[in-house]
């Protein structure tokens, strides 16, 4: 059987051997939990607690502000301490709502006495209304509002929902645990996007490394003639939202276009889950599971935590080394965020925190460009990036645009490959968003 793929694109070495038959475990917060306004592509959220107040589970802490915006929730019940800027991830201070944990997760009574809901009985505008409600984004690391992802504009029409199963980042597992462990509730939410799409039909794009998750999946969709399992090359940037779309349809987006413009919206496996939890339980989104890895730690572990817990808390559950660990970085190797501080709190946007040690990350002097042109062969956009390199260097707006700079998915594929050890897709991510500010 032909897998699926696109062109170009780079092998890297995997290290999902750490954590790939690690089953999810549940890993409960400790004092202070910290949730940061801005969790999310898009305008922040306003706090509508203050200092002393007292919250429960489920309560909404952070109301949007506008419509690509996502609230957010209170994932313990406890007293507000502070609403103030604190450190997240990404390393900005981000006004945040700090809240001192009563251990007893005390739920608003909305929650407590909710029904189990029939989708099968709602329309289409009130799912969505029910997933912005719920403040889900992007489980796959975007953090785009899922609202606004299923709600196209009433002339495009959808005719392929694509489920991201590829988890193609190197030492990540949490996609793979949750389709073997929640492959029902992918299936179930599944069907409600089938529900509100009623022209389209459903492919989860899987890597052929999750063998297992594939069986069991393809299992699950037996007697389901609308839903598919697509088996997909083992590459990378596989799970990239236009690469995905090609793999599968064999249709590309084209530059400046989105995937509803071609009739596909594509969305992460853990999407789906929270989908099926805000619509069918009344649940927002308030958990996450993280892979914990890399041989930083002793006990490499896929972890269901609540949003707001810090970092430490899972990377001391993980036994983390700090002795032989080099670098933190929060995600993937390759597009993920190095810390610099693990004091921070775990977001929607969380989906590993990888330590690394000198033999992991190969540490090597940068040296200058010899124009050997791999990462030209690596670029799945097929776009020039030593190029836009240099002009990002330059702040050579004109050269950067004419060869497409805005259209590179920061996959850091190039990179990756470079063998004078170019910083090529950092300089890409600046130059990229200084023109926008421009």
């Amino acid at each position: 059987m032909k897998l699926l793929s696109f062109k170009k694109g780079i092998h890297p070495k995997y290290y999902k051997e750490l954590t790939r038959d690690k089953t999810i475990e549940l890993l409960m917060p400790k004092d202070e939990l910290v949730y940061p306004m801005q969790q999310h592509i898009g305008s922040p959220c306003k706090p509508i607690v203050k200092k002393g107040d007292h919250v429960l589970v489920g309560q909404k802490i952070g109301e949007e502000t506008g419509y690509v915006c996502a609230p957010i929730y209170s994932t313990v019940s406890g007293i507000v301490k502070a609403v103030e800027e604190r450190l997240n991830f990404q390393g900005m201070q981000v006004l945040s709502v700090v809240v001192v944990n009563d251990y007893t997760y005390e739920e608003v009574p909305h929650l407590q006495e909710a029904p189990f809901r029939d989708y099968k009985t709602l329309t289409k505008e009130e799912i969505v209304e029910i997933v912005k409600e719920a403040g889900l984004v992007g489980m796959g690391g975007a953090t785009f509002p899922t609202h606004i992802k299923l709600s196209p504009p009433a002339h495009k029409i959808i005719k392929h929902i694509i489920i991201n199963g590829a988890e193609c980042e190197p030492y990540l597992t949490s996609d793979h645990r949750i389709m073997l462990e929640e492959g029902t509730c992918i299936i179930d939410g599944i069907k409600i996007l089938l529900h509100m799409f009623s022209e389209a039909t459903a492919s989860i794009g899987i890597e052929d490394n999750k063998k297992d998750a594939i069986s069991h999946l393809k299992e699950l969709c037996q007697g389901e003639p609308k839903i598919e399992v697509e088996v997909l090359e083992t590459k990378y940037p596989q799970g990239s939202e236009k690469h995905l779309i090609y793999a599968i349809t064999g249709k590309e987006v084209p530059s400046g276009k989105l995937p509803a413009d071609i009739g596909a919206i594509v969305l992460n496996i853990d999407s789906v889950v929270a989908i099926w939890r805000a619509v069918t339980k009344h649940r927002p989104i308030m958990r996450r599971i993280v892979t914990v890895s890399g041989k930083g730690v002793d006990k490499p572990s896929n972890f269901k935590v609540r949003l707001g817990m810090s970092y430490r808390e899972l990377l001391e559950a993980a036994g983390w080394d700090e002795r032989r660990t080099v670098r933190i970085i929060s995600g993937g190797p390759m597009m993920g965020t190095a810390l610099s501080s693990v004091d921070v709190p775990v977001g929607k946007g969380t989906s590993a925190i990888l330590c690394l040690t000198a033999e992991e990350i190969g540490e090597y002097e940068m040296s200058n460009c010899i124009r050997c042109g791999r990462c030209v062969e690596a670029c799945a956009m097929r776009l020039v990036p030593n190029t836009l390199h240099q002009a990002a260097l330059n702040k050579d707006d004109e050269t950067f645009m004419a060869y497409h700079g805005m259209d590179c998915i920061e996959c850091g594929s190039c990179s990756y490959v470079c063998p004078a050890r170019r910083p090529i897709v950092q300089t890409i991510r600046t130059e990229k968003n200084r023109i926008r500010r421009k």
